[in-house]
Formats: C-alpha cells, structure tokens, sequence
C-alpha cells in the first residue's frame, strides 16, 4: 500500500498524486544517476540528457519526429540536443532520400560504446533493486506504468 507523502490540492493523499510526483523526481534523480555515471566515464562531451536520448536510440534508426512522437522530448529540445550529439561523435544523421526534411539518426560506435558502458550501470542497479524489493512483481509494476501512459496519452489525444 503506498504511504501518502505528497497532498492532493483538497488535503487528502492520494495513490494516483503520489505516483505521479513520485515520477517525476525519479526522473530527475535519474538524470543525476547519468551525470554522475558520465562523470566517473570521463565523458565531458555530452549531458545527462543527452546521454538518456542516446540509450533511447541504442541501435534503432529513427527520425526525430518518431523520437517526439514516442513522448520522449519536445521538437526543439531534441533537434538541439541531437545537434550536440552529432557534433561529439555519438551519432551520425543522414537526410532521408525521399523527404529531405526528415533525418534519419542512429549511433556510431562511439555512441554504442557508450551505450553499453550505461547499460552495465543500469545492470548494476537491476541487480541493487532485485536484492533490496524482496520480490516485487515488476510485470505488475510495469504495467501499471504502461497504463498510466495510456491514460495520460488518450487525455492527450482525445481529451477527457
């Protein structure tokens, strides 16, 4: 049962409130997690975020619409960071043959191997997480996570 921390604008707790605040600074601490992890790499060259967009790419071949389309990053934020990128090495981009407008990234194998050095890092804390939650249902957890972005998605889309 979850604990009320955070409080609802009308005094109560809610589960719903709290998860969805509770997202939020998880991605935050998250973005630390990656600094400090580019930090210990040596890696000067790119961002926390930037470094989160590269482990979204892994080896997939996407346009920047589809990287906005998935809910990943707004338009301008991601054109410049996938700029950033480019420029340090970790991705190439090539304009598309039929659309000119539309560019094609995917990462190099600068971008890769950082790539797999991140995901040792996540592995490491798969691996903390499994000893500490004393058998969490992870496919429950997941799944309320993947209904949560439905239904925020179709509020979206559809409005309420």
């Amino acid at each position: 049962m979850l604990e009320a921390v955070e409080r609802s604008g009308t005094g109560t707790a809610t589960p719903y409130s709290e998860i969805t605040r509770l997202i939020e600074r998880l991605h935050r601490r998250y973005l630390d997690v990656l600094r400090i992890e580019l930090s210990r790499l040596a890696v000067d060259d790119i961002n926390a975020v930037q470094a989160l967009l590269l482990l979204n790419l892994r080896s997939d071949e996407v346009t920047i619409r589809e990287l906005v389309d998935r809910g990943y990053y707004v338009g301008s934020n991601v054109t410049y960071n996938v700029k950033q990128l480019v420029e340090a090495g970790y991705v190439d981009q090539q304009r598309s043959e039929r659309d000119k407008r539309s560019i094609k990234i995917r990462t190099t194998e600068k971008g890769s191997a950082l790539c797999e050095r991140l995901a040792d890092m996540e592995s490491r804390h798969s691996e903390s997480l499994q000893r500490q939650s004393n058998g969490t249902d992870y496919d429950s957890v997941r799944a309320l996570m993947r209904s949560l972005e439905r239904v925020w998605s179709d509020d979206i889309q559809y409005g309420p």
